[in-house]
């Protein structure tokens, strides 16, 4: 299973396992099911309630090809409608916690999905061998529709949590101490807690003692160490981004 790395609008990566060729499969195979059920749940209804068999029989063909397309019409926008409600998903995927998302970070929109099923066309052609061979030869696991329209298709079962992201838990009486930071930007501070993250889950104090000194020459600070040591100083400055950010969870 291959990563995908999505730039967020704060400047943020974070990197999210791409949906498996048979998660994509299963999903949607599901939603096939959920179509024919209610392709059975409308004839029955139309035709064995409402005998609508005996009104078409007077019918010629071409109206009553009409009518068949009518009573089957939301099977084949299934995908189209439900992606653009559901924010990326069909109940397929919902179940299956796939998403469809935008690899620059942004929401993918009604003409993304759009797109996507007019690919589909293409993507299902001989039992949707097209689709598959692209999904598994491209390095995001896109189908002809996703490269059309640079999207991709995620899994949600990541483990994704707050030390990913430039968010610090900070407490609501939190006092900040060096105001400073706000000269830092998003970016900046992502790779501040990246690298500290790193430095402390090895221990390696040389990183820390550069990433400290590295702070306090960018924002002129002078930091007793009597009072803190490099350690506290780093996690200070990433939580008080975080209080004047207003990027606290």
């Amino acid at each position: 299973m291959s990563q995908i790395a999505i730039n967020t609008s704060q400047n943020v990566n974070i990197n999210f396992n791409t949906a498996s060729v048979g998660d994509r499969m299963i999903a949607f195979i599901l939603d096939l099911l959920m179509k024919v059920a209610y392709t059975i749940a409308v004839f029955y209804i139309f035709f064995n309630i409402l005998d609508l068999g005996s009104l078409l029989n007077g019918l010629d063909p071409w109206s009553v090809r009409a009518v068949y397309v009518i009573l089957l019409f939301p099977t084949f926008i299934y995908p189209l409608v439900l992606e653009s409600l559901m924010e990326g998903q069909t109940p397929g995927k919902k179940i299956m916690k796939i998403r469809v998302v935008k690899i620059d970070g942004y929401q993918a929109g009604f003409g993304d999905y759009m797109i996507r099923w007019v690919f589909r066309i293409i993507d299902t052609t001989f039992m949707g061998v097209v689709g598959l061979i692209a999904m598994i030869v491209s390095k995001n696991n896109q189908r002809l529709g996703d490269i059309a329209t640079g999207t991709a298709v995620i899994s949600l079962k990541n483990s994704i949590n707050i030390s990913h992201t430039i968010l610090e838990n900070i407490k609501e009486d939190y006092i900040p101490t060096f105001p400073q930071v706000i000269a830092l930007s998003d970016n900046d501070m992502r790779i501040i807690k990246d690298n500290y993250l790193k430095a402390i889950r090895v221990d390696d104090r040389q990183i820390i003692s550069r990433l400290s000194d590295k702070i306090k020459s960018i924002l002129k600070l002078e930091v007793d160490a009597a009072k803190m040591t490099e350690r506290q100083f780093i996690g200070v400055v990433i939580k008080d981004y975080n209080y004047y950010t207003g990027k606290d969870s």
